[in-house]
């Protein structure tokens, strides 16, 4: 198939700008996004055992919530009913809860002891696997558009972008990449490797990543499209508002649980109740809002499915599971969420999700790159913007996830010593995210990639080391290491303390060893380029 060069050069130069504007902000979504298939499990590790209860029998819980709302007032507005081993199977929020993301919210944990009498705990809201969604959703960008976060609205930009991205990829590819697809050419040098392993990369995750990119515009942009269906329906509202109510509703009336489970495992087969979220019952629009989790549907949400309804009459108002009666549209709207979040494969598709996140993180990485590198190629020397450019792409992503492996560093210390948890999280991030980019443009990039790595795996390398001395008798015995599947988060740790490590290694000796005037070399007085100031070298 041939194509004229001057097509091929249009579309090369849209691939390479656009990945260029956008990838930076994609990096943050995509290793971020990685994480989050395993948000609930994060959460998990990062919150003491101290905090959960143990759990009870089915039959007792109508038991445990007339004990709890008879000596606890904030148990007749609203609580949740948990039916997962590692969680207590009663809770309430006694400040905060609802929608949206608090970070100082406290709960009780209540529980029945053996004497069939209720046992409470206090606890604060952990929101650790929260805040790596939220740095997935909005790549850490702070701020508001009316009621739409700004970060979303920029990755939806960047989304779209991207798409645009991999398009004009596939295109000027065309030609040579039936020959070269598997050539990964160490012998032609570090670039060319680099290239055919971005180009590998690229084409296999092909599916993925346009799967990614459309669900992301659609996800940040829905109120723009849902304005633009206005023009069609006119002053007709698009969806039945929900009725109002005047009835006024006691807790003494609430149905048994019991009751609940037999009309919902009778319409969910397939799924299992994880919690049940009753609150507003002292109101006159109560609700109840059951989670369903499945391992081999496609789930409307990240982790589940839902069914909401009134707790009193137990009415259905909503309910996200995909059925002959939902029509085709839920069943399309679903299959978006799905194959986004990829929760219909279990933990085989999640740990496929998490590496497909890794490898595109690496794409936008690797491209940014490679096109510093050919840029200086071309003009025989570097710039001033090729420099600050090379110092943002190994600050901004290099940063990003030190801050993140700091903030689960730190999670069980902050805990140790009674700390605010979750605020000193966002510490964490943002103090090592903005020191990373602050070192990398003062240092540049060859030293600071060497220097962050480094920092990287040591920081790795740390949490595992930091849960077993926790768990240890002869120091603190704060926190269980949970066996193997408890300890994943730990195991995970230790593969990437090894990689960063290989990493640093490798970028070393090309930082040493390479070509003098490449964007990783270190440059002395003598050697740097009058365009540019001049650098330390490195005396390590």
């Amino acid at each position: 198939m041939k194509i004229r060069s001057d097509i091929l050069r249009t579309y090369q130069s849209i691939h390479t700008w656009t990945g260029i504007i956008a990838g930076l902000f994609l990096f943050i979504g995509f290793y971020a996004g990685s994480l989050t298939m395993f948000k609930p499990q994060i959460t998990q590790w990062a919150t003491p055992p101290s905090h959960h209860l143990p759990q009870v029998d089915t039959s007792q819980l109508d038991d445990l919530v007339k004990q709890a709302m008879a000596n606890h007032d904030k148990a007749k507005q609203g609580f949740i009913i948990s039916f997962d081993q590692d969680k207590s199977p009663m809770a309430w929020y006694e400040k905060g809860g609802g929608r949206g993301l608090r970070l100082d919210d406290s709960l009780t944990q209540a529980s029945l002891n053996d004497d069939n009498q209720l046992t409470t705990v206090a606890s604060s809201s952990n929101k650790l696997g929260r805040l790596i969604d939220q740095l997935h959703r909005t790549a850490g960008i702070p701020g508001k558009i009316g009621h739409e976060r700004l970060g979303v609205l920029v990755l939806g930009i960047a989304s779209l972008l991207y798409f645009l991205t991999l398009v004009s990829g596939v295109i000027f590819l065309l030609p040579t990449m039936m020959k070269t697809l598997f050539a990964l050419r160490k012998n032609k040098g570090a670039n060319r490797f680099w290239l055919d392993s971005h180009n590998l990369v690229g084409i296999f995750s092909l599916p993925f990543h346009i799967i990614i990119a459309w669900s992301v515009v659609i996800f940040a942009f829905h109120d723009v499209l849902y304005g633009g269906l206005s023009l069609v329906y006119g002053d007709k509202p698009m969806f039945s508002p929900r009725p109002q109510s005047n009835i006024s509703y006691s807790v003494a009336d609430l149905p048994p649980v019991t009751s609940y489970l037999e009309k919902i495992n009778a319409m969910s087969e397939g799924y299992r109740i994880s919690s049940m979220a009753f609150s507003r019952l002292d109101s006159s629009n109560p609700s109840l809002a059951v989670k369903l989790v499945s391992d081999n549907t496609i789930m409307r949400g990240g982790y589940s499915d839902y069914i909401y309804m009134n707790p009193y009459t137990q009415k259905i108002a909503f309910n996200t599971i995909a059925n002959d009666e939902a029509g085709i549209y839920t069943a399309i709207v679903n299959s978006f969420f799905g194959l986004h979040f990829g929760n219909y494969a279990g933990y085989f598709g999640r740990w496929l999700y998490f590496a497909m996140g890794l490898l595109g993180a690496f794409l936008f990485y690797s491209g940014n790159l490679l096109w510093l590198e050919k840029r200086r190629q071309k003009q025989g020397q570097q710039t001033r913007s090729s420099y600050l450019m090379a110092a943002l792409t190994v600050g901004v992503c290099l940063g990003s996830i030190l801050g993140v492996c700091v903030a689960i560093l730190a999670t069980k210390w902050l805990y140790i010593f009674e700390l605010q948890t979750n605020y000193s999280y966002l510490y964490c991030y943002y103090l090592s995210f903005f020191g990373a980019i602050g070192y990398a443009l003062w240092r540049g990039a060859a030293i600071a990639a060497i220097h962050l790595l480094r920092s990287l795996a040591a920081t790795c390398l740390l949490i595992p080391l930091t849960s077993l001395a926790l768990a240890s008798p002869l120091l603190f015995e704060t926190w269980s290491l949970g066996g193997l599947y408890g300890a994943s988060v730990e195991i995970v740790a230790t593969i990437f303390a090894l990689l960063f490590y290989i990493a640093s290694r490798k970028t070393y000796l090309r930082a040493h060893r390479g070509e003098p005037n490449s964007i990783w070399a270190i440059a002395t007085k003598a050697e740097t380029v009058q365009s540019i100031s001049p650098l330390k070298a490195e005396t390590a």
